[in-house]
């Protein structure tokens, strides 16, 4: 049973009984505590030591990126997950070099939610679909600004496609005829030039471009 800790932070009442519900009827799972503000969930996150932060962009006192930053200052290791009306690139990207790992809209569904807590408990990344592509939109204008060019080479777009067919590194080196610390050279550079943080990205980039069939 997979055991969490978990803090709560919007200024609606409501919407944090909600979550409150939501996320104790998952077996093993707990809210700690819940906050109104950003200076109150700051306090709370270094006092109580969760293992995920569930916070908004719109927070009083303290906004949700620069409350983010602070936690992730004090606790590096407790995971923070955005739950919010936001997809505006320029605060996706600003909340996730704050220390943000995940990002769910309030739009989306109650699943949604669930397997990003649950994804971010393993301290591995979530984005969901439209957010993934916010954020791949902003660094490809990030690059193009600067004269960066983030086009990947034809192995590189073979190395997604064996991947995003679930085949491990050492599968793709063989079917290559690569060594696979290769493989994971080029793995590195594809997921650093397309803004990835994980597999799931990659695969919703090689449906979207056609390199395998959803």
């Amino acid at each position: 049973m997979l055991r969490l800790r978990i803090l709560v932070a919007d200024s609606h009442d409501v919407l944090r009984r909600g979550l409150r519900s939501l996320l104790t009827s998952q077996p093993g799972w707990s809210v700690c505590g819940e906050a109104r503000s950003g200076m109150e969930i700051v306090k709370l996150a270094s006092e109580l030591k969760p293992d995920i932060v569930i916070l908004g962009l719109e927070l009083t006192e303290l906004n949700g990126i620069e409350a983010t930053r602070q936690i992730k200052r004090n606790q590096p290791s407790t995971e923070v997950l955005l739950y919010t009306v936001h997809d505006e690139e320029h605060l996706l990207a600003k909340a996730f070099r704050a220390g943000a790992r995940g990002h769910v809209l309030k739009t989306e569904s109650e699943d949604t939610l669930l397997e990003a807590v649950a994804t971010l408990a393993k301290h591995v990344p979530f984005l969901s679909t439209r957010a993934a592509e916010t954020l791949l939109n902003h660094t490809l204008k990030m690059g193009s600004a600067s004269g960066e060019t983030y086009a990947l080479t034809g192995r590189e777009r073979e190395i997604i496609r064996l991947l995003s067919e679930g085949k491990s590194n050492r599968e793709i080196g063989s079917q290559l005829h690569i060594s696979v610390k290769t493989v994971e050279a080029h793995r590195f550079a594809t997921m650093r030039k397309l803004g990835f943080n994980s597999i799931t990205d990659l695969v919703r980039y090689a449906i979207r471009n056609g390199l395998i069939q959803a």
